[in-house]
C-alpha cells in the first residue's frame, strides 16, 4: 500500500481549531511543503512527510480560506500532524520507526 493511500478513511491529524471537520470520508495525504525537503514547482516532497488532512484543514494550511492563524501557526499545526501521522502509518505496521 502507499503511504498516500494509507489517509484514505482516516481521522484528521491536523485538526486546525474551528476548521476541522472531522470527517475521515474527506481525509487525504497532505504534503509538508518546504524547499528543504525537496517540494517545489511540480514538486513534491517524499510521502514520509504528508499529515493526514481533512479537506477543510487542507484547505487551511495550503491558503484557500482565511483563518485567525498565522501561516507559522498552520505550518506548525501541519508539522505536528505529519509527526502523528508517521505514528500512525508506524502503529499501521505501513513503515518501521526505529527506538
Amino acid at each position: 500500500m502507499k503511504l498516500t493511500d494509507a489517509a484514505r478513511g482516516q481521522a484528521c491529524t491536523i485538526a486546525v481549531p474551528n476548521f476541522c471537520n472531522g470527517n475521515p470520508d474527506t481525509t487525504i495525504a497532505a504534503h509538508y511543503r518546504s524547499v528543504s525537503f525537496g517540494a517545489g514547482m511540480g514538486k513534491k516532497p517524499p510521502d514520509i512527510l504528508c499529515a493526514h488532512a481533512c479537506s477543510d484543514c487542507h484547505d487551511c494550511i495550503d491558503g484557500r480560506v482565511r483563518t485567525p492563524y498565522t501561516r507559522n501557526d498552520l505550518r506548525l499545526m501541519h508539522a505536528e500532524g505529519v509527526l502523528r501521522t508517521i505514528l500512525r502509518l508506524s502503529a499501521m505496521g505501513l513503515i518501521q520507526v526505529g527506538e
